[in-house]
Parts: C-alpha cells; structure tokens; sequence
C-alpha cells in the first residue's frame, strides 16, 4: 500500500550511505508490532559490519549500526503518510500518519475488493497434490482433512502469486481392485450404480472383503484373477476400465460439492512400469541391492548415508518383481518436475507417511535429482468423530463423507429457519448449504494440520465461536449495513474524528491481510488465514456493537460506511482462501 513511498525512502538512505562511503546491499523491511501506531523497520547491522570489514578496522557493530540509523534518520526527507523516523538500536523505525495510513488501507480494499492481498506474480511453479483416493473403495470422511487442506493450500500459494498446479494421484491398480472385480463378477455381473457411486462402490469393496475371508475358495479364485490381469486379459482389462470411470463419476460428484478442481490428474496404473525401470536403474548403479528371488529389492538407506536409524531401508521391488507404492512412487515423481518443470512439489499425506516420504526423497537425492530437497511432506493429523468412530473400508465401518454433509446442511437448515424463517425455501436451502460446507471446512482448518482435530457439531455450527458460521453471520451483518445505506457506499472520505480502539483494532486486522497471505503460503499454514479471518470477525462485531454507523453524522457515518465494506470484504477474501464461500443474508 506504501510501496511507492517507500522506494523512495530507500533511495534516500542509500543516498545517504553512499555520501559517508558506507556499503548497502540490500534492505530488509519488517513491520513494527503496533502498539497504538503503525510503522515498519529497518536495520543497519549488516551495513555497519561490511563498513567495518572494507576498513579492516575492529568496531563495535551495534554502536556503529546506531551511529548510521541515527544519520539517517535526522537526513531523511519523509514522504507524505510518515509521521516520523526513529533511530533504536541500529534499526530504523518509520512510523505512519494515523490519518493517511487508516485511509489508504480502507480505499485499497475497496479498490482492490477480491484481489486485495493478491500478491504479485514470483515465477514459481508449485504442485500440490492432494486428495490421492483409491478407486473401487469408499470416500469417506478420513479423506475430509486431506482434500480441505490440500485445496486451500492450493487457493493461499495460487494468491500470493505462485503458478499452482493441483494434482490428484489415484490408486486405480493392486489388491483392493482385483477384489473387488472377482466379488462384482461373482454377485453383482452386469449391474450399474445409481445415485451414491462412492457408497455404491465400497459396500461391494466391504462385501468383497467379507466373503474373502468366509468362503474358503476366494483366495484361489481372487489369485486366478490376479493372474489374468497381469497377463492383460482383455475382459478383464476392459471391466477395470468401465469400473474404474465410475468411481471416477462417484469422486466427481463430491469434489463438486465441495468445489475443489484439479489441473492434473495421474494414476497408479501410468506410473507402474516406468517405476520397474527405475528399479533397474538404482539396481544398475549400485544404490539398490537386489536379493531376489529370496528377498526383496532394497535401498539400504542408512548404510548409503551413514545414518543410523533415520532413514533404514526403502523396498522398491517385491520378490516376485511386482510393484510396491515406492516402485510407483519414485516415478512419479521424477515424472512431475519433468512435465511441468516444478520449483516445489507438496505431497498432502497423513503424518503416518512421514518416514516413508523421507525415504522417497532422499532416495531421488541419491538418483542424483538436486530438485529432490524442493518435495515437501505437508503432514496431517486423523480427524475424529463423535463417538471415536474408526473407519474402515475392509470393514465397511466407515462415515461416509455424503451422509456428514447431509448432516451438516440438516443441522445447519434448522439454525437459518430459526434464525430467518421469512427466507424463501430456496435462500434457505442455499444458505444452509454455505454454513454447512463452511462449518466442516473450517473445523478442520482452524487447528494446526499437524495436530488431531475432534470434529464436534456445536462447535463447528456455532454462531458465537471460533467457526466459519460466526465469520459469516458477522459479513452478513456489514453487508445489512451497507444495504441499508439510503446513498450507497460513499466515495473516498477524508478521516475528520479520532478513530475510537475498535476501529483502530479493525483497520489493523484488514492491513495484516496481505502479509499473512504471504506467511500462510510460504509455511503452507492455513491455519493462519483462519485465525485471521476469526480476528477480523471477532473486531468487527466489537465495531458493530460500539460504533454507530446509520446514525452517526455524515462524515463519521461515510467513514465508518467505507470501514464497513471494507471488513466484510476481507472477511469474504479470508474465507475465499479457505474454500469457503459468504452468503448475502442469513
């Protein structure tokens, strides 16, 4: 918002260096913790001890950082919106005008509305893969987490101006398929799935499961199938295909209701022979060991790396020369930095996959690949649900993720009549629906991703808590302000009053916006965005309760107007980011 303004004060002090002969590569701007004004700092350490290295002289840096702040600061000509310059320390403290700073960050808001906090693009090239379900199985609520914060990884590192590609690696090959096929061929030949595919697909996976274990002959009957599939016997090839493309309709039909996208799609099945190649490659340059057919092919990564016990050793190979998920792995991922040329790659898997992620990359390292120390694990926790569900497919005890949804709308249904029985049944129905998906959404972002999140209805669908209904009942209501304004949104307003605290509080929540974008996305951290979005709720229903606005005179009221529009839009920005969308009225 200052960014002008402060080019040319770097100007200045580099002038102003470079005057006195001192050295300055570069400066590092932060911003100074507000405690009743706004400001942003810089240091002269670095400047103070390269002076003292071209003049081979031994000096007291932090004395000489403070000599060379303190010039500065009584040289400096401040631009307009800068109150004063400050030497502390050897650091350089540049505080805002009140008056100017609370304006600009209220008319960039508005200016900007849903690009505010957009950051410029960087030219990086970021993969986030996420979601990774297997086909012929369930999709229930254990993929919640995963898809939620996968997807709002990708929205945060795609606005703070990063090229994302948001990638889903489907299991589609192995054990659980062949399964499934022999019960489908066995007892249910020729049917189709109607309306729930996903709940269709894994009640046959759980009864495949069943009957695996119960009737003494499927083991052999399961193996003959097997069999034929690695001879690539057409039928059964084709079945796998035509079987495989509804669980496909069955993933859409939920990755649409919870408006998640994806720009690439890879199967197992893509990557399996290419991994056995790698295989072969590691085997051919020493870095794995092949025991078969008694054993396994291994990479003994501790005794490659002269560690002990952090890495062990990675099977890539069975002993029969079938494939594992580090065979398919492995290629994957070299296949990925190679077709679109990745500066990162983000793998979201739970945190049970840690130790094996840690193998993958550091085996790609091994290969030679130097992108291998840009992969990155974001791991995440177990969600747990009423009651200490645990789930199962094998078993069929799983939560499935439609029936929480559903759930979720019928409770969130049932606050909207209570709260507004005068909406029609189609805003109810579409509101209800927002709040619903909010309220899942939220529960499982606002708690640390590496930390177990115990879902609760009350507290996901609280209207007076940290939940996503509360910050968009308080959107809601700056958005009843602003329709109730007979003029509409007033035009640039010029500050006349002193801003009460909770205005003050307000103003600063919506100018951090920009900066936590750019924190969330570079520690992967929705977390933060989700805080923030509580913050700015939490201060603008303080605002609403304190502070006039309809009533107030006309230059207090088309302030507090402009203040008004520009809360509910960061508010609606914050969720955005989360995947979670604002409704106009509740």
């Amino acid at each position: 918002m200052f960014e002008k303004e402060q080019q040319q004060i770097e100007d200045q002090i580099r002038k102003i260096c470079e005057a006195h002969n001192y050295p300055v590569k570069s400066l590092t701007w932060s911003w100074i913790p507000f405690s009743g004004n706004w400001g942003i700092s810089t240091s002269f350490f670095q400047v103070a001890a390269d002076d003292a290295r071209s003049r081979g002289q031994k000096i007291n840096v932090g004395l000489h950082a403070q000599e060379i702040a303190q010039m500065t600061a009584d040289s400096l000509e401040l631009p307009e919106g800068f109150e004063r310059a400050e030497a502390v320390r050897g650091y350089l403290n540049l505080y805002f005008t009140t008056r100017i700073y609370s304006q600009r960050v209220i008319d960039t808001v508005l200016e900007e509305k849903d690009n505010f906090g957009r950051g410029q693009r960087n030219g990086e090239r970021v993969m986030v893969e996420f979601s990774q379900p297997n086909t012929h199985k369930a999709f229930h609520v254990g993929h919640l987490r995963n898809v939620i914060l996968g997807n709002a990884v990708g929205n945060i590192l795609d606005f703070a101006g990063n090229d994302v590609i948001r990638a889903n690696y489907l299991g589609d090959i192995g054990l659980h398929v062949i399964k499934w096929l022999w019960c489908y061929l066995k007892y249910h030949n020729g049917e189709k799935p109607e309306g729930d595919i996903t709940r269709w697909m894994g009640d046959i996976y759980a009864e495949a499961s069943r009957r695996h274990e119960e009737e003494p002959e499927a083991e052999n009957e399961i193996r003959e199938l097997f069999a034929r599939w690695d001879r690539k016997d057409p039928e059964i090839v084709e079945l796998w295909r035509v079987t495989r493309q509804w669980s496909l309709d069955g993933f859409d039909q939920i990755y649409k209701t919870l408006n998640v996208r994806f720009d690439k799609i890879y199967f197992e099945s893509d990557v399996e022979d290419s991994g056995k190649e790698i295989v072969k490659e590691l085997i051919a340059k020493g870095i794995a060991v092949d025991e078969r057919p008694e054993n396994a092919v291994v990479v003994k990564l501790d005794e490659l790396c002269g560690t002990k016990d952090k890495y062990r050793s990675l099977v890539v190979l069975r002993s029969d020369g079938t494939s594992l998920y580090a065979t398919k792995d492995l290629s994957l991922a070299i296949r990925k930095f190679e077709e679109f040329h990745l500066t990162r790659s983000i793998y979201v898997i739970d945190v049970r996959q840690t130790l094996y992620l840690q193998q993958i990359f550091k085996t790609l390292e091994l290969m030679g690949y130097s992108w291998a120390k840009n992969c990155y694990h974001l791991a995440y926790e177990i969600v747990n649900l009423p009651g200490n569900v645990t789930m199962s497919s094998r078993d069929g005890t799983v939560v499935f993720l439609q029936d929480l949804i559903d759930e979720a709308k019928s409770r969130a249904l049932a606050i909207v009549q209570e709260k507004n029985p005068s909406l029609t049944d189609a805003e109810k129905a579409e509101i209800s629906e927002k709040v619903a998906l909010g309220a899942l959404k939220y529960s499982m972002l606002s708690r640390d991703n590496a930390k177990i999140v115990t879902f609760d209805w009350e507290a996901a669908l609280d209207f007076n808590g940290q939940a996503a209904p509360y910050i968009q009942y308080a959107a809601v209501r700056a958005n009843s302000i602003l329709r109730k304004s007979e003029n509409g949104l007033p035009d640039q307003t010029v500050l006349s009053y002193e801003l009460t605290p909770v205005e003050v509080e307000l103003i600063d929540l919506i100018s951090r916006v920009p900066r936590e974008i750019q924190r969330s996305a570079a520690e992967c951290k929705p977390l933060f965005i989700s805080n923030l979005a509580f913050d700015l709720a939490q201060a603008f229903n303080n605002f609403y309760h304190q502070c006039p606005v309809l009533q107030a005179e006309p230059p207090v009221r088309d302030y507090r107007l402009r203040l008004a529009a520009a809360a509910r839009q960061t508010m609606i920005n914050c969720l955005a980011l989360l995947g979670i969308d604002s409704p106009e009225i509740m």
